[in-house]
């Protein structure tokens, strides 16, 4: 997404607070896993899927200069789906600080629109996740 992209590019210089690089297959993290970091893809991509019925659903592959981690932890909730890295790839971690305080300063209105984009997504996701259940049956 150009937006995004834009976007992250405008604060990587100051909002990273480290980097980790993984190997093909390697996992990130696991679903339900705690929410307590937002990522930026650097290299490589980073594969979110979830298992239905022993079969790996994906739901996105996440490109350099895109974010992943975010609802969870905007939410504060576990993780809805597993990050796989794709290929070597190299995750820039948001620094918490950082984020918390620019969140922060938003107002309780502008909170609730985040907070409420980020749950209809993960009502998205699980409508997508009905269907492909029942595309699997």
């Amino acid at each position: 997404m150009v937006i995004q992209s834009d976007l992250v590019k405008k604060c990587m210089d100051f909002c990273i607070d480290s980097f980790e690089t993984y190997q093909d297959g390697q996992i990130v993290f696991n679903e339900s896993s705690r929410g307590d970091w937002i990522y930026v893809v650097e290299e490589g991509a980073v594969e979110i899927s979830k298992t239905l019925e022993g079969k790996k659903i994906v739901i996105a592959v996440i490109k350099p200069g895109e974010i992943f981690g975010e609802v969870s932890y905007i939410l504060k909730v576990p993780r809805s789906a597993k990050a796989t890295a794709v290929g070597k790839t190299v995750i820039g971690i948001i620094d918490r600080h950082f984020f918390d305080q620019e969140f922060g300063k938003l107002s309780d209105h502008c909170k609730f629109i985040l907070e409420t984009m980020a749950l209809r997504l993960v009502k998205t996701t699980g409508n997508f996740l009905k269907i492909k259940r029942q595309t699997l049956g």
